[in-house]
């Protein structure tokens, strides 16, 4: 199988890169939805208006109405009852609807289900798609973008006895070691990360 996501061979619909995200993302939606509560609030003063609370965190005015109405925890909180209602429908389909919950409580009931959701669950890379959407409209309201991968060029490591060379994408996070999803080649030391940009293809003139 191959990971919906990014194409890489995995043993489920997602890579483990991308479950470990997909958990990580879960875990932190409900903290951050609470921040962007506290970033955009009603203004007493006026009907209508709304006003960042968190110096540069949050739109400035004029106001983006738009983000009001399309970044919130009411919102989000629905989209989370929707995936936890279907992956239930899915996996249990003789079992009625679960309690009410909020967003906290519907985000640690997916994880829970995690293991099930990529080795089954048909939508799992929509599911991650848009807990991911959700993830970054939240970030962009309190000011916490997440850091994008590197991209680093192209694995060298030599796969077999005729010379093979890997030839795979390595990128990594700020701080993450550098290691090849598809050969499993590490790149520990600062003497393996300048063999590896020394031997990278040269572009033509």
């Amino acid at each position: 199988m191959t990971c919906e996501l990014c194409g890489n061979a995995s043993s489920g619909s997602l890579c483990t890169r991308h479950r470990e995200r997909l958990a990580e993302a879960l875990a932190e939606l409900p903290g951050l939805y609470d921040e962007v509560g506290e970033c955009l609030v009603p203004r007493r003063a006026g009907w209508g208006e709304i006003i960042a609370t968190k110096g540069a965190a949050g739109p400035q005015s004029p106001v983006n109405e738009d983000v009001i109405d399309t970044v919130n925890w009411g919102r989000a909180a629905e989209i989370m009852r929707s995936w936890r209602l279907d992956v239930r429908r899915v996996r249990w389909p003789h079992r009625g609807t679960p309690p009410p919950g909020g967003l906290a409580e519907d985000c640690r009931w997916l994880a829970q289900q995690l293991d099930w959701i990529v080795a089954a669950y048909p939508a799992a890379g929509d599911l991650a798609r848009e807990v991911g959407t959700l993830e970054t409209q939240a970030r962009s309201v309190v000011g916490d973008p997440r850091p994008r991968p590197q991209r680093l060029g192209l694995c060298v490591a030599v796969t077999d006895d005729q010379g093979t060379v890997c030839g795979a994408v390595l990128s990594r996070l700020p701080g993450e070691r550098v290691r090849c999803v598809w050969c499993g080649t590490e790149y520990r030391t600062e003497a393996d990360l300048l063999l590896l940009q020394h031997y990278q293809p040269r572009l033509p003139a």
